[in-house]
């Protein structure tokens, strides 16, 4: 499970919620992910994600296993977290539809002609039926992206050694999602580069908005997880992949509506998944703020207030994952008055609460620079609130993720 932290701040209450689902039989890692942009945009280190990461483990008294994911990177950014990482999620998203080599496309096609025709595959009603021309254009969408993963890969075992860390190829900042065909032929891809995946991030059907539920047809999704899942076995089976090779979902958190189907049909493969959750822990920080009142609340309040005047400066760069009607935004006279219970109201998902507004968390969500650029004020005020602000996390991620996806409570 990914639990991302912008500040670096919550390692202890994020494992203590780990540490409840094992308790209650979960096998459930923790793995603390950070991305070059967030890095950037904070003005923290990968050397700090694994201190937090061990400093947690220390407090806890972790023994179980636990990793440090250099999110999204990329050949040009990995080089600055080979050090502190051993979890790498490969982003080859900006690659995809780019033309291969004509003598990898043709090489690729020739191996895997194997493919074409109807195939038995487990799990899946009917025939998986795969055309020639359906290989054909794989290998001209993805062929280029997976080389480029292979780059990427082989820069870190290099640098750590073949064995040493989890390596996850990620597609899913894409616009189109990809089939189920579509992610034999890239697993294929994947085990012809050499590259031992041991989870893999599509692009699903819907949108996979930040810290809001799922948007679009929750039974196609869970169509298409299942056939991925079943894929996924297949390939498994028939190519050289990691036999632990798992679906990852991406921008994961909060996505109520379909940790049902999902929790089904891991039960139903016993298959394993890995759910990345990030940005929810800093939402849960401002919670805490709000709730705790005076100084946390006013803090809150001027985050919001500094939010709306810089809304597109902080939606830009997050507008394929976000959706905000700007209308639907309460002003910063209205949310001046509001209390701090109020406040958390609205930022809390609760689907059933009344005041709840999914276009207000969303806001918030990627306006973690805003609260960056408070410095200490921010910082001092997590540190003299950390209690209440630690009981929101650790409740947030078990009652609301762990509890419905991986128990189906």
């Amino acid at each position: 499970m990914g639990i991302g932290d912008r500040f670096g701040r919550e390692g202890a209450a994020q494992l203590g919620a780990i540490i409840r689902a094992n308790e209650a039989g979960l096998p459930l890692a923790p793995v603390w992910n950070k991305s070059h942009r967030e890095h950037a945009i904070v003005g923290t280190t990968p050397e700090g994600v694994r201190s937090e990461a061990d400093d947690a483990v220390r407090k806890c008294g972790w023994t179980g296993p636990y990793f440090v994911d250099a999110d999204h990177i990329g050949l040009e950014t990995v080089d600055g977290f080979l050090a502190s990482s051993d979890f790498f999620t490969l982003d080859v998203a900006d690659y995809i539809g780019a033309e291969p080599a004509a003598d990898d496309l043709a090489k690729f096609v020739e191996k895997h002609r194997t493919c074409a025709g109807c195939l038995q595959i487990p799990g899946i009603d009917g025939e998986f039926v795969i055309s020639g021309e359906t290989i054909e254009n794989a290998a001209r969408k993805f062929l280029r992206a997976v080389r480029e993963a292979g780059c990427t890969y082989r820069r870190i075992e290099q640098a750590k050694g073949a064995g040493n860390f989890v390596t996850e190829v990620s597609m899913d900042e894409t616009e189109q999602p990809q089939t189920p065909a579509e992610m034999l032929l890239i697993l294929a891809a994947v085990a012809d580069e050499g590259i031992p995946a041991q989870t893999i991030a599509p692009r699903f059907t819907g949108r996979f908005n930040k810290g809001v539920d799922y948007v679009g047809d929750a039974a196609q999704f869970a169509r298409e997880f299942e056939q991925d899942i079943a894929v996924i076995a297949y390939a498994v089976e028939h190519f050289t992949l990691p036999e632990n090779l798992k679906l990852s979902v991406h921008s994961g958190s909060d996505k109520f509506s379909i940790y049902g189907p999902m929790h089904e049909a891991i039960g139903k493969f016993n298959a394993g998944v890995h759910l990345k959750t990030a940005g929810t822990t800093w939402l849960e920080e401002l919670i805490g703020l709000a709730s705790a009142g005076d100084d946390g609340l006013a803090i809150a309040k001027t985050i919001y207030r500094n939010s709306l005047d810089r809304f597109g400066e902080l939606y830009g760069p997050y507008a394929s994952v976000v959706d905000i009607d700007p209308t639907a935004l309460p002003s910063a006279e209205t949310v001046s008055a509001w209390d701090g219970d109020a406040f958390a109201s609205a930022l809390r998902h609760d689907p059933a609460c009344a005041a709840y507004n999914p276009n207000l968390r969303q806001l918030l969500h990627v306006a973690y620079k805003v609260a960056a650029e408070m410095g200490n004020r921010f910082l001092d005020a997590l540190e003299k609130h950390a209690e209440v602000i630690a009981e929101n996390v650790a409740e947030n991620i078990y009652d609301r993720h762990i509890r419905p996806l991986f128990f189906g409570e």
